[in-house]
């Protein structure tokens, strides 16, 4: 998706997090993953992206068009090889992790912290070298 092309660069996200699996195997399953740059692997667990099930990056509009071009989401950007096990747990991803113009980035880290106090910077706080 990035083009980044060093693996040891690259993060296994995974699409639905491990505390919200339902069983080991959810947790394990290949297709719960993608590998994605790090900076990618962040916007993805935090919702500020998602994937739709043709593969389309989908940016949301809680990120604003600054943030956008530091992270390299001011462009289109696809996945490939995307098979119908993947189209399930991105589904999830879609409507549980991924923040829509109606919810705030709060509500869903919330969700995906398991409801824990945490303090997360917003993109454009975030000082990248």
């Amino acid at each position: 998706m990035s083009g980044l092309a060093v693996p040891e660069l690259l993060r296994a996200s995974h699409i639905k997090p491990w505390a919200h699996c339902d069983t080991d195997a959810e947790r394990l399953d290949v297709f719960n993953g993608l590998l994605l740059a790090p900076q990618l692997d962040a916007a993805f667990d935090r919702g500020f992206m998602t994937i739709d099930d043709a593969g389309r990056v989908i940016v949301s509009d809680r990120l604003d068009p600054a943030s956008r071009q530091v992270l390299g989401l001011d462009r289109p950007l696809s996945v490939t090889r995307l098979i119908d096990p993947h189209r399930v747990f991105l589904a999830w991803h879609r409507e549980h992790v991924f923040i829509r113009s109606s919810a705030s980035a709060s509500d869903r880290v919330a969700l995906v912290t398991g409801g824990r106090a945490s303090v997360v910077p917003s993109v454009s706080e975030i000082a990248f070298p």
